[in-house]
């Protein structure tokens, strides 16, 4: 690998997660390990070209695992590796940081956010407990 001069470490970071997807990727991996098309389920703006190569990508640097079994038909799957999850206080912050941006610019976030695992935690939870 060439060596490469940065300005600032952040430059770093974004030449690794940057992008508009890889982030959201990330982020769906915190919640465990998900097949290329569970991510594309949960990602429906990303084409399956882009899906592919972000992976590829964040495989490349060794923020995620690929993992395949050996079975018919194949079964492969995608994980975050122990590298890949330092990166999580760093997802973290950036989600509560959008979070505050959604409230301040739109008001109620659920207007906004699409119903998914990753904004469950936001929806108000009925608060009628079963008889």
């Amino acid at each position: 690998m060439k060596k490469r001069k940065y300005n600032i470490g952040v430059e770093a970071t974004l030449e690794v997660i940057g992008g508009k997807w890889k982030c959201v990727i990330l982020c769906h991996l915190t919640h465990g390990e998900k097949r290329t098309s569970e991510l594309k389920r949960l990602m429906p703006g990303i084409t399956q070209k882009m899906l592919t190569q972000q992976l590829r990508e964040l495989e490349d640097d060794g923020i995620i695992k690929r993992i395949v079994y050996n079975q018919v038909p194949p079964k492969v799957v995608y994980e975050l590796s122990e590298y890949g999850w330092s990166l999580k206080g760093i997802l973290d912050t950036l989600c509560a940081w959008g979070e505050e941006h959604i409230t301040r610019v739109y008001g109620d976030p659920m207007e906004v956010l699409e119903d998914s695992i990753l904004n469950q935690k936001k929806r108000p939870v009925n608060s009628e407990s079963p008889v």
